[in-house]
């Protein structure tokens, strides 16, 4: 299973290599979620996003929400916010401009599975607040797929492959904002943790952008 794991991790860099010309950043982020009392869920995360490798800030994203259940481990129903900081360059990557976001979001999952393939569906409503700006609406779809390794399911101790994909829309006249594609691996050691490492490929109307993902998930 190492060298599955290795094999893997190649390919995802040499791929990154071939992708269209983007500068290569790196985004190391933290989710966790905490079970509540009676179906209800608390959701928190911090993304901490570069231009590059690390150092040359990008974004910090702080968001948290509070989830209800609807079906156990199947369908969430959540309420957030998050609090974005920006850090744009305004001139050949020179002057740094600094964009403050505050954000509210709605979302609905669901998940399930067909055969050893694990789905995940995310419709996301965002509501944004800019410093002197109106506000802005977004809407997000996110499909993502899990596939176990070394075992017939994600327990512990399974390595596993992981896609998604996630459009984003925008509630004025032009509607595309974004779209990002994934591709990765991960470790599942134990019940509460996993770790994963993975190529984004993020592609706007005119240009596109690499990153090499960085992710802990945390669940207790």
């Amino acid at each position: 299973m190492k060298k599955v794991a290795s094999v893997l991790l190649i390919c995802l860099i040499s791929f990154s290599g071939i992708s269209q010309s983007s500068d290569l950043g790196n985004w190391m982020m933290y989710f966790g979620n905490k079970n509540l009392k009676n179906g209800w869920n608390w959701h928190h995360e911090v993304q901490y996003r570069n231009y590059n490798f690390i150092g040359d800030l990008e974004q910090l994203l702080l968001r948290t929400g509070i989830g209800y259940n609807l079906t156990e481990n199947n369908n969430n129903l959540l309420l957030g916010y998050g609090f974005i900081n920006g850090q744009v360059y305004s001139n050949a990557h020179v002057d740094k401009v600094e964009i403050n976001e505050h954000r509210i979001y709605q979302q609905f999952i669901n998940r399930h599975a067909i055969g050893r393939v694990n789905l995940q569906h995310r419709f996301r409503l965002e509501e944004r607040f800019f410093e002197d700006q109106d506000l802005q609406l977004r809407l997000r779809y996110f499909l993502g797929l899990t596939i176990p390794i070394n075992n017939t399911s994600i327990v512990e101790k399974t390595f596993y492959g992981s896609i998604y994909n996630e459009l984003f829309l925008n509630g004025e006249k032009d509607y595309f904002d974004r779209n990002r594609l994934y591709a990765g691996v991960g470790y599942k050691p134990n019940s509460k943790i996993k770790f994963e490492l993975g190529y984004m490929n993020q592609f706007f109307q005119s240009s596109g952008r690499d990153q090499i993902n960085i992710m802990m998930f945390l669940n207790f």
